[in-house]
């Protein structure tokens, strides 16, 4: 008897044992999941050098990628549509222009080096062009040949 009941004290511990091998599991498995719900929501690559990944292949975006890396310089969206063999017109250019600029908001994989020029980032083309023509002048809008403080004279003939 006393053989029996050293078994059945052997065996209450393998299932203790078990019973906390199985909450350990449990808990990885939360954690487990928890990990992969937080990897759903963060962005697959944060890296722009390596943002070229993001573009669907075979898209006029990708292509003109591909141009651009080849060229070594930035391009204009002419240039670009002439070297992927698309129409030159008004609708591709400003789709094509519209497309590049999305990435260039967004600081991803392209930039803008002037008005429908485009560059790479990866490549460090900069972001807007360097004469700073981005703002209009100080003095845009004020006629110097006219003080500011002048009266316009108003019309009498004129009924409102």
């Amino acid at each position: 008897m006393n053989e029996r009941r050293r078994i059945e004290e052997r065996a209450k511990q393998k299932e203790l044992e078990i019973q906390e091998l199985e909450a350990r599991w449990r808990d990885a498995k939360i954690y487990l999941q928890a990990l992969q719900d937080v990897l759903k929501i963060l962005p697959r690559d944060n890296s722009p050098a390596l943002g070229a990944k993001t573009l669907r292949m075979g898209s006029a975006v990708s292509k003109a990628h591909e141009v651009m890396l080849k060229l070594g310089r930035p391009a204009h969206v002419t240039e670009l549509l002439e070297a992927l063999g698309q129409a030159v017109n008004r609708e591709s250019r400003a789709s094509l222009a519209s497309s590049l600029a999305s990435y260039v908001r967004r600081g991803e994989i392209f930039s803008r080096t002037a008005p429908n020029t485009f560059g790479l980032l990866e490549l460090g083309h900069p972001n807007e062009p360097e004469d700073g023509a981005t703002e209009p002048p100080e003095d845009f809008g004020i006629d110097a040949t006219s003080p500011e403080d002048e009266e316009i004279p108003v019309r009498s003939d004129i009924h409102a």
